[in-house]
Formats: C-alpha cells, sequence, structure tokens
C-alpha cells in the first residue's frame, strides 16, 4: 500500500536524487514532492516501514514526525547537505 511521509531537510533535486537512488533498491519506485517534503513509497508492512525511517535518517531526511533534540537536528542536517551535494553530482543537464 502506497504511504506518505513528511520529511525534514528536503529542498532540491540533489536530495531528491539521492533519495530516489539509495532506496529505489528496497522500495521500488518512489515519489518525491519537494515543495510539500513529502516521499511516497509502496509499504507492505510495520517492518518495511521502520526500515524506510531508519534510511531515510541516515541519508539526513528524518520523519518530521521525530522528536530530535538540538545536537540531533543539526548533525541530520549536516548529513543532509552532504547527501544533496552527492545527489547533484549524479544529475545530468536534462534534468
Amino acid at each position: 500500500m502506497k504511504q506518505s511521509f513528511e520529511v525534514l531537510n528536503l529542498k532540491c533535486e540533489g536530495c531528491v536524487n539521492t533519495i530516489s537512488k539509495s532506496l529505489s533498491v528496497k522500495f521500488g519506485d518512489i515519489e518525491i514532492e519537494i515543495e510539500r517534503k513529502i516521499v511516497t513509497v509502496d509499504i507492505q508492512n510495520a517492518e518495511q516501514e521502520e526500515n524506510l525511517k531508519s534510511s531515510l535518517r541516515a541519508l539526513g531526511y528524518p520523519l518530521k514526525t521525530e522528536n530530535l533534540d538540538f545536537v540531533q537536528d543539526h548533525a541530520l542536517k549536516a548529513k543532509s547537505f552532504v547527501s544533496c551535494a552527492v545527489g547533484k553530482f549524479g544529475l545530468t543537464k536534462e534534468n
């Protein structure tokens, strides 16, 4: 069943590229709305949902509903900055 998750730190096509490439192997087709900061994937069970959440967090894009302290928030922002930069390198001129 398709489920949507609002994430933090999602800002540009570089972010989209990183998330798509990193998660498509595990979750197949991924839809991402930059403006609304929404990631939509097909989730079959609670285990897959937890895997998605931890994968997004590892890339620096935690769910908006997560309770982050100051250090966690800033560490994940820094991580997402790096993920975004890496994603921008993978973009083609057509994107």
